[in-house]
């Protein structure tokens, strides 16, 4: 079946435009495309790689060499004058559960010692070399798959490294990632390394809804003759590409164009000099698109629209975003004396919105949703700060995150698996000492080693795991003084912070009146988790117990959906339990229910009498008690301080 064709996707014009600056100069570095589902991210991408120009490859080759430039240290070379012939551009897909090894190869250690043989195997930065790498959902992958990526599409080259051999290749490429920021977001640092990015969104126009849904429907009766109506125009697109790929050489980067892309840079204040090159590059790519042999100012105003919105992120709570406004203040202060053909202020027109973002809806990520209704407030949080680390007891088998102590794929080895453990890293000691006492009876000769794939040992390793951060909030009335839910607010968004430098999941329960509500399943996405607190309303009685049982529900459920995470559960309450009979033995009673989850009670309660309440409820819990003033990791530190110099005098 014919893939969808490029052309035939309606709208979404800035998206389109970053993807062909990225195949037309490659080392603009890749497009990031965030948006909700169901908005044809996918499907432009993968209808991309046939507009691509086919490339010239050495027959034989793994690598895809140039014949006209190969790689010298292409593990299959060298190459001379090795025969060549032209195979299209590539578009390479990686799963999100993929390997390490998969992704950047492996090494045959059973050869290498006992042949003295390099058996390198490619993985798929090999197999995208000249082409595309697409990586969807790549919010999901795991941290080092999105660093191992970047970095080899920052370096052009691959390494493999196992017990002391080494492996280097080509690896250029045009990275492209999509994801759904409803299901979390990468790091900032991950962020800028990705040159371009685009935020597309469902049109709300009927008509083109209208248009996408007639469309879609008519390349799913006939794709070939839906695909054979855009044929004409996907070619002369592709005509335009390589023709732009041709110019892009010659084009020219004045002085005034660079000093343009310092201002706009510095007025935004974003960090580092890597927004600087990526805009001049994306520059660059937009003027030899345009037909141009010199860099103009509407290249730098387009190129910042792309490359600067994901680079003002501080921190997972903060929109990506640049104010078009600022922008064209910047252009203008960049402006040298005399006129300027195509810059702001000698008629030309500032580009519009794009059309797809959706108008009105939701208010802003971060900001308090008006309540109505009973004697409900909302009370903002104040200031975030560097929150202790808590972690799960014992060593767990879970996600690779950075919070609590797992066996993992990666990290320090603490031993050998058993021999029925067939995955993971070789263990080169071990191996050799499984081999060693069988080279007689194998009739060995000579240097090297006779091995069998039984001989084959497997590290252990110990690293950190992801887990499941569950928040169960006290929203009653007893929290309600708006200095004290402030406090409260600013503890829970520092340790969700924590929790998404951690690679956790969250989850968010509140409890209040005579009920307990699930606000926020758990999930990766832990700024949708910093939007419900702020909008959360206090008022009522305390239903503690009500608030316990949801929590263990929630535990329960997400057991059996996501059993390796294990759970850290954060009650947030003063202890106090006022709704219902018996409300306090029924809180004691949910508490038993809990107990062999490791559990942290941030102890709500302030003023001169103090009841002790959320103590007693941690210790019915099993769980560490943490007064509200100790949730900052440097109170802790200044109380270790405090009793070391005790100790000292």
């Amino acid at each position: 079946m014919k893939p969808y064709p490029f052309t035939a996707v309606v709208g979404m014009p800035d998206l389109r435009l970053a993807l062909i600056l990225s195949s037309i100069s490659p080392a603009v570095g890749g497009v990031l495309v965030r948006g909700e589902k169901g908005t044809a991210k996918s499907t432009m991408v993968r209808a991309l790689a046939g507009l691509l120009p086919g490339v010239e490859v050495v027959d034989g080759c793994r690598f895809s060499c140039d014949p006209a430039a190969p790689d010298p240290l292409c593990p299959d070379g060298p190459h001379g004058a090795a025969n060549s012939h032209r195979r299209p551009a590539r578009l390479v897909e990686l799963p999100v559960g993929a390997a390490e090894d998969r992704v950047v190869g492996s090494l045959n250690l059973e050869k290498a010692l006992a042949e003295g043989v390099t058996d390198y195997q490619p993985g798929l930065l090999a197999a995208a070399h000249r082409g595309l790498l697409y990586v969807d959902e790549v919010n999901l992958l795991h941290d080092h798959l999105v660093d191992t990526l970047l970095d080899a599409a920052a370096m052009g080259q691959a390494t493999v490294e196992r017990e002391g051999v080494s492996v280097s290749h080509a690896a250029r490429f045009v990275l492209i990632g999509t994801m759904n920021p409803e299901e979390g977001e990468l790091r900032p640092q991950l962020l800028d390394r990705f040159g371009l990015t685009v935020e597309v969104a469902s049109s709300r126009d009927p008509e083109q809804r209208v248009e996408v849904v007639r469309r879609r429907l008519a390349y799913e009766a006939d794709p070939d003759a839906f695909a054979a109506g855009y044929a004409e125009a996907d070619t002369r697109l592709a005509e335009e590409i390589e023709s732009a790929q041709r110019l892009l050489p010659a084009v020219k980067l004045p002085d005034d164009a660079l000093r343009q892309i310092a201002e706009i840079c510095a007025s935004f204040e974003v960090d580092g000099m890597r927004a600087d090159i990526v805009t001049a590059r994306a520059a660059v790519a937009h003027a030899a698109w345009a037909g141009r042999d010199e860099v103009t100012t509407e290249d730098v105003r387009v190129a910042a629209r792309l490359a600067l919105p994901h680079r003002r992120r501080r921190n997972p709570f903060d929109a990506p975003g640049i104010s078009e406004e600022q922008l064209e203040q910047a252009l203008q202060d960049a402006q040298p004396p005399g006129p300027e053909d195509d810059g702001p202020g000698s008629g030309s027109t500032p580009p519009e919105a794009p059309q797809d973002v959706p108008q009105g809806g939701d208010a802003p990520q971060g900001q308090p949703q008006q309540q109505s209704g009973g004697q409900q407030k909302t009370v903002g949080a104040g200031e975030t700060f560097k929150a202790r680390v808590f972690r799960v007891k014992g060593i767990g088998e879970g996600e690779r995150g950075r919070r609590s102590r797992a066996i993992t794929d990666s990290g320090r080895t603490i031993g050998v698996q058993p021999p029925s453990v067939r995955d993971g890293r070789p263990h080169l000691v071990a191996t050799v000492k499984a081999a060693a006492p069988h080279q007689k009876a194998r009739g060995r000769e000579g240097a090297g080693l006779k091995m069998r794939r039984q001989d084959l040992r497997f590290a252990l390793r110990e690293g950190r795991e992801g887990n499941l951060v569950l928040f169960c909030v006290d929203a009653s009335g007893s929290m309600g003084a708006k200095a004290r839910m402030r406090e409260v607010k600013s503890a829970v968004l520092s340790l969700l912070l924590d929790a998404y430098q951690r690679r956790d999941k969250v989850g968010l329960v509140t409890f209040r009146g005579d009920s307990a509500e699930l606000a926020l399943p758990p999930t990766i996405s832990v700024d949708a988790a910093a939007s419900r607190l702020e909008g959360l309303p206090t008022g009522g009685r305390t239903p503690l117990a009500e608030g316990l049982l949801e929590a263990a529900r929630v535990l329960r459920v997400e057991e059996i959906r996501d059993p390796r995470r294990r759970p850290l559960l954060v009650v947030v309450t003063d202890g106090r339990a006022t709704s219902g009979a018996n409300a306090v033995a029924r809180a004691q009673a949910a508490a038993g229910l809990l107990t062999g989850v490791t559990t942290v009670v941030m102890d709500c309660e302030s003023g001169k009498m103090r009841l002790g309440l959320a103590a007693d409820l941690a210790a019915h819990l099993g769980g560490e008690h943490v007064p509200l003033a100790d949730v900052a990791a440097e109170s802790l530190a200044d109380a270790v301080r405090a009793r070391t110099a005790g100790r000292a005098a």
